[in-house]
């Protein structure tokens, strides 16, 4: 196709380069979206305690006594998460893996955050938000990089993130720079 006298060849190029990259990430949202692989590593037995299934669905409502304004609400008995802007709106809710050791109920911040790493458990982890410590253990928000659920952890191994969905992980991470408000419930 021949180029319009009136526009300049950089012009159409820098046009065809940012039609490329949108397609490309419309593509990589519907892939993130329709497949979930669950980690291989280890198989749980049929004795072993069921792993919630992350959804993004309800429950909408904000636990009481979560604090207010901008924040991270996570609930340790629903497993749950939610990313409340300053208009007290839930922006995003979903549901999370926990790692064996668990903070306490009560207010926090995120103190640190890295891109990607390896997690103690061996899966290759990203978007990790680092919020709170407990017997020695680091707790922090994070998601594998492959989207993988994570196998119930090893008895007696102490691990203290708490994974979620792919989607759900960039999500947070997009919400919760350094210094934002984590508040953990009952």
């Amino acid at each position: 196709m021949p180029v319009p006298a009136r526009l300049p060849s950089w012009a159409w190029v820098t046009g065809l380069t940012v039609g490329a990259i949108a397609a490309v990430t419309v593509l990589g949202v519907q892939a993130d979206r329709d497949s979930h692989p669950t980690a291989t590593s280890a198989k749980p037995s049929s004795t072993a305690s069921a792993q919630p299934t992350p959804t993004a669905s309800a429950p909408a409502r904000v636990p009481d006594g979560s604090g207010t304004g901008r924040r991270v609400v996570y609930s340790l008995g629903e497993k749950r998460v939610w990313l409340v802007d300053a208009s007290e709106a839930t922006r995003r809710t979903f549901t999370v893996w926990p790692g064996s050791v668990s903070p306490d109920p009560g207010s926090y911040t995120v103190s640190s955050r890295n891109a990607a790493t390896t997690g103690s458990d061996g899966v290759q982890i990203e978007h990790i938000m680092y919020f709170a410590a407990k017997d020695g253990v680091s707790v922090a928000f994070s998601n594998a990089v492959d989207g993988a659920s994570p196998p119930p952890a090893a008895s007696g191994t102490k691990t203290g993130g708490v994974r979620m969905r792919k989607a759900d992980g960039t999500a947070l991470w997009a919400f919760g720079t350094v210094g934002t408000t984590v508040t953990v419930v009952k």
